[in-house]
């Protein structure tokens, strides 16, 4: 069984048969889960593409060239 030492500063080196395991690179993240039975299970934190879905906004289309002097000469009658 894969073991680890914890540093002073509460650090542990996973080892690389659990890294290869779960499919762990660097800058993967991991999460632990403490059960009530006192065991904790150490999973890779992955997210659902699909529960991101409206999460960010649509970009918005771009303007014509036309649509751009119209809005200068409607801005520039105001002024008047």
């Amino acid at each position: 069984m894969p073991t680890s030492t914890m540093t002073t500063k509460g650090q542990i080196t996973i080892p690389k048969a659990v890294r290869k395991a779960l499919g762990l690179r660097p800058g993967h993240r991991v999460v632990f889960r403490l059960l009530e039975d006192g065991t904790v299970l150490l999973e890779p934190e992955t997210v659902d593409l699909q529960t991101l879905r409206g999460y960010l906004k649509a970009p918005r289309r771009g303007v014509t060239i036309e649509e751009m002097n119209r809005a200068v000469r409607t801005a520039a009658a105001r002024r008047r």
